[in-house]
């Protein structure tokens, strides 16, 4: 078993630049992860594997991250019981494609569909925690702290703002 609760897969290697962003607050949240890239149309059959092993490795959250006909959130989602986060590529369409193939999943193959692009894996990634934080009160406070930041952040990007206009 190993500490990686979440496993992301990516279409191709060149959803990386977007992917990344979600390893980024995955990190900033001291949540294990491990990526790979995997084709719901080229490597059907690696993907399956992939899925099962990371199951019995204890993963507990899949993002899967796919332009242009984007099947591979739905793939995974038919092949595993555990929550699916899709994001949706812009490789095509300004990501449309991707986001419709993403989002319209058939009844009992539920994906949980975010943004296209990098604010898409960000945002998968912080679907991803709060997901995990309903079974580790320490990651809840994680998180919890992480939002006070956000608040914090935005109230003096105001306060700076109030002081420049109020000269």
């Amino acid at each position: 078993m190993s500490n990686h609760k979440v496993a992301i897969l990516m279409g191709s290697a060149s959803d990386l630049p977007s992917m990344e962003a979600a390893t980024q607050v995955l990190d900033d949240l001291g949540i294990g992860w491990r990526m790979a890239v995997r084709s719901a149309h080229r490597t059907p059959e690696e993907t399956v594997s992939y899925v099962r092993q990371a199951e019995s490795d204890g993963v507990q959250v899949l993002i899967c991250g796919a332009g242009m006909a984007a099947h591979l959130a739905g793939v995974v989602a038919a092949e595993s019981l555990l929550p699916v986060i899709g994001v949706p590529i812009n490789a095509a369409f300004d990501g449309m494609d991707a986001l419709l193939a993403t989002v319209q999943m058939p009844p009992g193959i539920p994906v949980a569909t975010v943004a296209v692009g990098r604010a898409g894996a960000k945002n998968a990634a912080w679907l991803a925690a709060r997901i995990l934080s309903l079974g580790d009160s320490d990651l809840n406070t994680r998180l919890v702290a992480a939002k006070k930041t956000q608040r914090d952040n935005v109230l003096a990007s105001d306060a700076e703002l109030q002081a420049r206009l109020n000269k």
